[in-house]
């Protein structure tokens, strides 16, 4: 019997061995889960996070620039579609104008043939004379109306580039329709 109590000594003492090291085992397990390597876990969670807040305000940033050229973008459509609607109407206009006088210098050409007819005859004809001068006082109304038109295509492009040099635009380099000679049109 001897044997036997000493079987069952060995045995609890065995039996606390390994009742300590698996109490020594589970304090390391838990220490791993919940220690060390935990911290580590959520320092790299915060600087993720850290990292994920920066990300969205930066994209937020991006997308408030986005939306700030696209309202510029629609602005700036929005005048230069004004001006080129401006510059259709002048245009019309002083094509009408100049209409009006290729017209009146026909008549007057036609009045004029016909005063050097009379007068290459002998023949002062006091109704041609007056036509003569009814259609060249038509020609002058008219080419002071295609001037009038053309100084408001002017005044027009002025104050488009002073508008532009107000708002701190640089004036553009190309001259504008209203500044070319009539050698260039």
């Amino acid at each position: 019997m001897n044997d036997i109590s000493e079987f069952e000594a060995r045995i609890t003492a065995a039996l606390e061995r390994i009742g300590r090291a698996v109490a020594v085992a589970e304090e390391r397990a838990e220490a791993t889960s919940g220690g060390i390597a935990s911290e580590a876990m959520e320092a790299e969670l915060g600087r993720m996070a850290d990292a994920l807040e920066a990300e969205k305000t930066a994209n937020s940033q991006l997308e408030e620039r986005v939306r700030a050229i696209h309202d510029r973008q629609e602005h700036h459509v929005a005048a230069l579609e004004e001006e080129v609607e401006t510059l259709r109407r002048q245009l019309m206009d002083h094509d009408r104008e100049m209409q009006k006088l290729r017209l009146v210098n026909t008549q007057l050409r036609e009045n004029n043939a016909g005063l050097r007819a009379a007068n290459a005859q002998g023949l002062g004809d006091a109704a041609l004379i007056d036509a003569g001068m009814r259609t060249e006082l038509e020609a002058l109304k008219v080419a002071r109306e295609a001037d009038v038109t053309e100084m408001d295509a002017i005044l027009t492009e002025l104050r488009a580039v002073m508008a532009r040099v107000a708002n701190g635009a640089a004036p553009t380099e190309a001259p504008a329709p209203s500044e070319l000679s009539n050698e260039e049109v």
